[in-house]
C-alpha cells in the first residue's frame, strides 16, 4: 500500500467525508451577505473556526479542502489552521485551480486554469500542512455540449494537476462536475458524465497518475433543475452506482461525491440509496460544501458569538451526512 494510498483511505475511513470549506473570498463574501454577516478575514476565520472545532469534525469529517486565505491564517486562539484540524483528526486539503474561464474555441464552456505555477504553490502548501488537493473541472450539458473539445481539454488539465500534485507526495482529488442546470433528462446526464469520467481516467493513466493514491469527486445522476421529467432517489442511486461501475478503473480507492446544488436532506438521502445500491469495492462517501454549512451558517448569523449552537447544527448534518456513506441513514433519524 502507497503512502498516497493510505492518506485517501484515511480521509474517507469509517464512513467519514470532506468538508468542501474552500470557497474564494469572493464566493465566502456572497454567502455571508446573503446572511447580512460582513465579509471580513475575520468573520470568514470565525466561521470556518466554528465548524473546525466541532465535535462532529472529530467523529465525521476526515479531510478539509481549504482556500488560500484560509490555511494561511490562523485562528482566535492563535493556531494554525492546519494544526487545528490535525488535532481535530482531520487531514488538511488545498483548493489549487485558479477558477473556470471561458474555453477559447467554445465560449459557452469553461476550462480550469490554475497550471502555470503549481508545482511551486504546491511545495509551499505541502510545506504550510496539506496532504490533499483539489481542482475542478465544469461541464455544461445542452444538446451540443459538453462539446469534444472542452471534455478533452479539462480531462487533460485534471490529469496534468494530478501528476504534478502526486510528484509532491499529495493525493490529487479530481472532481469533474456536470452541473444541474439546464433541462436535460437523467439519462443525459448520464451518458455525458460517463464519457467525462472515462476521459479524465483515459488522461490519468497517460499522464501515469498513480489510480491508488486519487479521490474522485463526481456528480450524481440526476436530472437537470429545470426538467420536467425529475427521477425518484432511488433511480438517482441506481444511475449513479452504474455510470461509476462502468467507467471508474477499479484501483480507485474512494469516490466522494459533491452536492452540486442539492439541498442539505436531498444530497444525504441520495448518498444513502447510493450506499445501499453499492455493489462495488469503491468507498462511496462525500465532499460537501453547502450540503454540509448552508444551516449552520443561517444559525450562527444570528449571533456570530452562538459558538454551541452553530456547532449543535452542523454536528447533525455531518453525522447524517456519515450515516448516509455507511447507508444508515432514514427519515426517522433525521428528525429526531
Amino acid at each position: 500500500m502507497s503512502e498516497l494510498n493510505k492518506v485517501a483511505l484515511k480521509i474517507l475511513e469509517n464512513g467519514k467525508g470532506i468538508l468542501a470549506a474552500d470557497e474564494s473570498t469572493g464566493t465566502m463574501t456572497k454567502r455571508l451577505e446573503s446572511v447580512k454577516v460582513k465579509s471580513t478575514a475575520e468573520n470568514r476565520i470565525k466561521f470556518r473556526e466554528t465548524l473546525f472545532t466541532a465535535k462532529g469534525m472529530s467523529e465525521c469529517i476526515g479531510g478539509v479542502i481549504l482556500y488560500d486565505e484560509t490555511i494561511k491564517q490562523k485562528t482566535n486562539a492563535g493556531k494554525e489552521v492546519p494544526k487545528l484540524l490535525s488535532e481535530m483528526g482531520s487531514i488538511a486539503g488545498i483548493k489549487v485551480d485558479t477558477g473556470a474561464k471561458q474555453l477559447a474555441g467554445s465560449p459557452n464552456e469553461k476550462i480550469t486554469e490554475g497550471l502555470d505555477g503549481l508545482r511551486d504553490r504546491l511545495k509551499e502548501y505541502s510545506n504550510l500542512g496539506a496532504q490533499f488537493t483539489k481542482w475542478r473541472g465544469v461541464y455544461n450539458i445542452s444538446k451540443e455540449y459538453p462539446s469534444r473539445l472542452s471534455i478533452h481539454s479539462n480531462a487533460h488539465a485534471l490529469a496534468r494537476y494530478a501528476a504534478l500534485v502526486q510528484e509532491c507526495d499529495m493525493v490529487p482529488i479530481v472532481e469533474p462536475e456536470v452541473l444541474m442546470d439546464g433541462d436535460h433528462s437523467a439519462d443525459d446526464c448520464f451518458k455525458k458524465t460517463s464519457e467525462v469520467i472515462k476521459k479524465c481516467f483515459e488522461e490519468l493513466l497517460l499522464h501515469k497518475v498513480d489510480l491508488t493514491g486519487v479521490i474522485l469527486k463526481p456528480n450524481m445522476i440526476l436530472a437537470g433543475s429545470e426538467s420536467n421529467n425529475q427521477i425518484s432517489n432511488e433511480e438517482t442511486a441506481k444511475l449513479t452506482v452504474k455510470c461509476l461501475k462502468e467507467s471508474v478503473p477499479s484501483e480507485v480507492p474512494g469516490i466522494a461525491f459533491l452536492s452540486g446544488g442539492q439541498s442539505e436532506v436531498q444530497a444525504t438521502e441520495n448518498l444513502n440509496l447510493i450506499n445501499k445500491f453499492n455493489d462495488t469495492n469503491f468507498i462511496m462517501s462525500y465532499s460537501y460544501g453547502r450540503a454540509l454549512q448552508q444551516s449552520a451558517l443561517k444559525h450562527w448569523a444570528k449571533d456570530i458569538s452562538d459558538v454551541e449552537g452553530t456547532q449543535a447544527v452542523f454536528d447533525h448534518r455531518a453525522k447524517m451526512c456519515t450515516l448516509a456513506a455507511q447507508g444508515k441513514w432514514s427519515k426517522d433519524i433525521e428528525n429526531n
